[in-house]
């Protein structure tokens, strides 16, 4: 059911979700990406470069966050911008991967235009990974 501007109110949370990442996710959203940069996969190069370990592709990052909101929506098509600011690194464990949380809220309401922001909050080992992440939905 699409959801309905009426019924929202800023600060009411919307969507939640739990990813979980590995060293496996990296490699398939690397072949799907073409984006094979070595910090992605081999410990040994993330280290050469001054990293504690392989790290998420920041654009696997974001679009896992924005997954709930367009489940919630109905319709990717309905997001009609989203943006983040990135601001720290999801580092992916090689035995234990990595476990990623989202919870949507409402952060503002334009009833002129059916249009809800929805703020993300995106945490890695209990640290925000995605600063002012937020996506327009337009609900009309």
């Amino acid at each position: 059911m699409t959801p309905v501007l009426a019924d929202l109110t800023v600060g009411s949370v919307v969507a939640e979700a739990t990813f979980s990442l590995t060293r496996d996710s990296l490699v398939r959203y690397a072949g799907a990406s073409g984006d094979f940069n070595p910090i992605h996969y081999r410990d040994d190069i993330a280290q050469a470069v001054g990293l504690s370990g392989v790290l998420a592709h920041g654009m696997l990052t974001m679009g896992l966050a924005v997954q709930p909101v367009v489940d919630w929506a109905g319709d990717p098509a309905r997001v009609v911008d989203y943006q983040v600011r990135f601001t720290r690194p999801i580092f992916v464990d090689a035995t234990d991967g990595a476990i990623v949380t989202v919870v949507a809220k409402v952060g503002a309401l334009d009833p002129d235009a059916d249009v809800a922001r929805i703020d993300l909050t995106v945490t890695f080992n209990d640290a925000t990974v995605l600063g002012k992440a937020q996506a327009r939905v337009n609900l009309a």
